[in-house]
C-alpha cells in the first residue's frame, strides 16, 4: 500500500518463498521485490526512506496470520544488494495525539529490535502450536482461537524450554492458568491429572467441569515433530506431582 509516492505498509509472510528477509541487530533487511529495481513497489519502498515516513509492517506468524508492527521506518537503502533496512520506532505523546517517533540512536534502535523480536517469537510460537493442534484446546477441544494460548511444557527460561511445537500445548485460557499453577498436569502418556486438592473440593459447576477431565487423554498432533515431547512432559509432570 502507498501514501503518495511512498509505501504505506510492507509484509513478510510466514513461509517466505518470493524473497527472504533477514533479521539483524539493527532491524530487518527487507528484500526488494523481484524484477527491475525501479518497478512500482521498489520505488515506493525507497521513497519511504527518502521522505522518512512511518510504515505498518505485517509480519507473518503462521500461514495467513499477520502481526502488525507500527511504526517502522526505512532506515537505509542498499540498491546494490536489492534491500532496505527496516527499523522499529515508537509511539509517543498523549493518548489522543499519538505520533510516530523515528529512533535515531543506534542503542535505542537495537533495544527496540530486541523487544520486537521477543513479541514476534511469542506470536510465532503461538501460531505454530495452535496450527499443529488444529486451533483447539488439547484438554477440552474448545475451538475459539481468541481464547486459546500456546503454553510451554517446560518454561522458556529453563534449559529444555526451547520454542518448539513439541514443547508446546494448545490450551484454553482456563486450562492454561490451571496448568501454569500446577492444578492440572499432563503425564508422559498424555493423560490429564487434576490435583488431589481440587478433586476433593466442591465449588460449583466450573470446578466440576475441570474435575471431569481427570484421567482423560489429551487431543494431540500425531506428527513426530509436533506431538508433545514425552521427556518434557515427564519433567513438567514431576513438578506437578511435587505440588500435590
Amino acid at each position: 500500500m502507498q501514501r503518495g509516492p511512498a509505501a504505506l505498509s510492507i509484509n513478510s509472510a510466514f513461509s517466505q518463498k518470493r524473497y527472504q528477509d533477514e533479521g539483524t541487530d539493527d532491524g530487518v533487511l527487507y528484500r526488494y521485490q523481484d524484477g527491475p529495481v525501479d518497478n512500482h513497489f521498489n520505488t515506493s519502498l525507497r521513497s519511504a526512506h527518502a521522505i522518512d515516513v512511518p510504515l505498518v509492517y505485517f509480519i507473518g506468524t503462521r500461514p495467513n496470520w499477520y502481526r502488525p508492527e507500527y511504526p517502522v521506518f526505512i532506515e537505509d537503502d542498499f540498491p546494490e544488494t536489492r534491500s532496505v533496512l527496516v527499523s522499529f520506532g515508537e509511539m509517543i505523546g498523549p493518548y489522543d495525539e499519538r505520533r510516530a517517533l523515528h529512533l535515531r540512536e543506534p542503542l535505542e534502535r537495537r533495544y527496540k529490535v530486541r523487544q520486537v523480536k521477543q513479541r514476534l517469537h511469542q506470536a510465532q510460537f503461538r501460531g505454530a502450536v495452535l496450527l499443529a493442534y488444529r486451533d483447539r484446546c488439547t484438554i477440552c477441544t474448545l475451538r475459539e482461537t481468541r481464547l486459546l494460548d500456546a503454553a510451554h511444557i517446560v518454561g522458556d527460561i529453563e534449559e529444555a524450554g526451547e520454542p518448539l511445537v513439541s514443547n508446546g500445548l494448545s490450551l484454553c485460557s482456563i486450562h492454561h492458568r490451571a496448568f501454569d499453577q500446577d492444578l492440572v498436569g499432563i503425564s508422559p502418556d498424555r493423560r490429564v491429572h487434576v490435583s488431589s486438592r481440587l478433586l476433593d473440593e466442591e465449588d460449583g459447576p466450573m470446578l466440576e467441569l475441570l474435575k471431569a477431565f481427570h484421567g482423560r487423554t489429551i487431543s494431540a498432533p500425531s506428527g513426530a515433530q509436533t506431538r508433545p515431547d514425552p521427556d518434557r512432559l515427564a519433567l513438567r509432570f514431576e513438578r506437578f506431582r511435587s505440588h500435590g
